[in-house]
């Protein structure tokens, strides 16, 4: 992994370097940063704190990582920094150093040059804001060119920042009664509507129990993804479910509570409470915990956060800080998900120098 010892610097959009400095000031940007203009934060000086929002997939590394950029622990901390385990030389607090190779100055008090702060919604809503200019960086478990429709989608920097695996999950008394796997057809069926009840599944051994099937909210990147990946259309209609969550947190909630549910939701999300099943997908079973985060399985798709006309320095020091090794272990890799591999990581590092 490459060591953060230079500071990189960062292309912002023309329209961005325009409204910092004026139009007559745009040739003398070269090599030089500009404001954040189109996005949630007033300048890029390090007063205004960098905001995200956006899909409750993706927030668990979001929030994580604004939790602890706003601790800014010191570097002798190595239980929530201490660089060198991660080939890093700085004797800088956490924030200070990712920021710092952005040129923000450290404050002294002990706070980061700038707070960060993460709203929950879904990805949809996320990626609307980032195009409003009312948050910094739109967390997104789909791409936008699945959520948003009637956009300019060049105007849009994808920054992909880890991997996750949808796994279909059952009621505990339902994975009890033999249903530890389903084939793909029948979860589509059962979305479709044309199974409704447990005992038309063949693994099930229980008393005859209708089928609660969980989806997600349209418009939320979990719900895009299993549409296209399952049933192969974004725009798919699913009349056999009975009730949607906008989130994955809700979602859980009702398989816990319930004796009769199937869903689909975000890796990160699955514990002892909420049972993750296998599935069969054109003749290869894909097991938890095993292999579904293998491209081949059909529900596992990237997790993006999303800038908007190009990508500021604010929104750089903390995207470089989630994508570093350091990162992708403590903010991706403990939320239940795939972290990127090398050439993906690297490639995604890139996006973040114009270098």
């Amino acid at each position: 992994m490459t060591q953060d010892s230079e500071r990189p610097s960062v292309a912002v959009s023309r329209r961005k370097m325009i409204l910092a400095t004026g139009a007559a000031g745009v040739a003398s940007l070269a090599g030089c940063l500009g404001g954040d203009e189109g996005t949630g934060s007033a300048d890029d000086s390090g007063t205004a704190p960098l905001t995200a929002d956006g899909s409750s997939t993706v927030y668990p590394i979001t929030s994580r990582g604004g939790s602890l950029w706003n601790g800014n622990a010191p570097a002798s901390d190595e239980e929530y920094w201490g660089p060198s385990q991660y080939g890093i030389e700085t004797d800088k607090a956490m924030a200070d150093y990712w920021a710092g190779l952005y040129g923000f100055e450290a404050k002294g008090s002990g706070d980061p040059p700038f707070k960060v702060s993460v709203g929950l919604s879904h990805s949809g809503v996320g990626l609307t804001k980032v195009k409003n200019g009312q948050v910094d960086i739109g967390d997104a478990s789909a791409p936008v060119e699945a959520e948003l429709e009637d956009v300019d989608y060049d105007k849009f920097v994808n920054h992909v920042v880890g991997v996750d695996a949808q796994p279909i999950v059952v009621s505990k008394e339902v994975y009890d009664a033999g249903v530890t796997k389903l084939t793909a057809e029948q979860v589509r069926e059962i979305y479709r509507g044309t199974i409704t009840d447990w005992s038309e599944i063949d693994r099930y051994s229980g008393p005859e129990k209708e089928i609660q099937a969980v989806g997600r909210s349209e418009g939320s990147g979990t719900d895009t993804a299993f549409k296209a990946n399952m049933l192969g259309d974004v725009n798919a209609t699913m009349d056999g479910i009975d009730i949607r969550k906008g989130q994955n947190q809700q979602v859980a909630g009702i398989i816990r509570n319930s004796n009769n549910a199937i869903a689909y939701m975000a890796l990160a999300f699955v514990d002892d409470t909420v049972q993750a099943i296998e599935l069969e997908f054109e003749g290869r079973t894909y097991t938890p915990g095993e292999n579904l985060a293998d491209k081949s399985y059909p529900l596992s798709r990237d997790l993006h956060c999303y800038t908007h006309e190009g990508t500021s320095r604010k929104e750089a020091a903390f995207l470089r800080m989630v994508i570093h090794d350091f990162g992708q272990g403590n903010f991706v890799e403990t939320a239940g998900y795939a972290t990127l591999t090398d050439d993906r990581q690297q490639n995604q590092l890139d996006k973040l120098s114009d270098e």
